[in-house]
């Protein structure tokens, strides 16, 4: 029997912890769409108090929806391009790799926090064509690890609302700078999104700050002027939030849900972002 993995993180770092809980429990669930048994089998090895986060199915569907949804653009750009790099920024615990499962041409680069990637390897398999990087996103040397010949894939869910403002538009030039291009995809969220996620339990029992938001995504384009917007996909989109999956929430969450379909500001308030670059 191995033995559980002690987990001491704090702010940011913690939030982490939400996302794997949310993913474990809605794995399983009878109408799972992540099937992610990673993170049901990564909560089980943790020796951590995940019932204080107070994660319930709505949280449950809705991160699972958005992680799913990031992983088909990961497999759409993989099959236009088998030898790309993929830059899986803030990866946590999630075990996105794993549900991919790219070809054995991929080099694909899992960065977070050195205390993040070492509990990570303590808790998944080594994997052929992974490479773990231990550091703080918003360090600018690591980058030149990248190889720069290839297409490149930069993730981020999950990431960039909990880095400083000023900080986020010069990392995501330094990440999209040399080579021959790529596409940068994440989650981002408007002011009002930004204060509904500080409210919300989970989140504000990890005492987490959030600070970058976006209320225009063409905004980001001024500001890193090699992005071009390919896709924006809102709660009030059919792609974004099926019929099928808004049936999968609570009445209330159902409700706020179509209030987003109806109230331009509410069906702003998260979106998920794929640019070119």
């Amino acid at each position: 029997m191995m033995t559980p993995e002690r987990v001491k993180l704090t702010g940011a770092k913690e939030t982490l912890l939400v996302t794997l809980a949310a993913k474990a429990g809605e794995s399983l669930l009878p109408d799972s769409l992540l099937h992610d048994h990673f993170a049901a089998e990564a909560v089980a090895r943790i020796d951590y108090d995940f019932a204080r986060l107070g994660v319930d199915r709505d949280l449950m569907v809705g991160l699972a929806l958005r992680s799913y949804l990031l992983d088909v653009w990961t497999r759409d750009f993989l099959a236009r391009h088998p030898r790309a790099v993929v830059l899986h920024l803030g990866c946590g615990l999630d075990s996105r790799v794993f549900r991919i499962d790219p070809g054995p041409d991929v080099l694909w680069f899992d960065a977070d926090f050195p205390e993040v990637v070492a509990l990570r390897r303590r808790l998944y398999p080594k994997r052929e064509g992974v490479t773990l990087i231990g550091t703080s996103v918003t360090e600018p040397d690591w980058i030149a690890q990248l190889p720069t010949d290839r297409p490149r894939l930069i993730l981020a869910e999950g990431l960039l609302p909990y880095i400083a403002a000023e900080e986020v538009p010069p990392l995501l030039d330094r990440l999209t700078a040399g080579g021959p291009g790529g596409e940068l995809a994440f989650d981002a969220y408007s002011r009002l999104g930004l204060w509904m996620i500080r409210n919300n339990g989970a989140i504000r029992r990890t005492g987490a700050e959030l600070r970058w938001f976006l209320e225009d995504p063409t905004e980001l384009e001024r500001q890193v002027p090699r992005l071009r917007l390919l896709q924006e996909l809102l709660p009030n989109d059919p792609e974004g939030c099926s019929a099928e999956q808004l049936a999968r929430l609570s009445p209330v969450a159902r409700w706020a849900a179509l209030a987003c379909r109806i109230v331009p500001a509410f069906g702003k308030v998260g979106r998920l972002l794929r640019y070119a670059f």
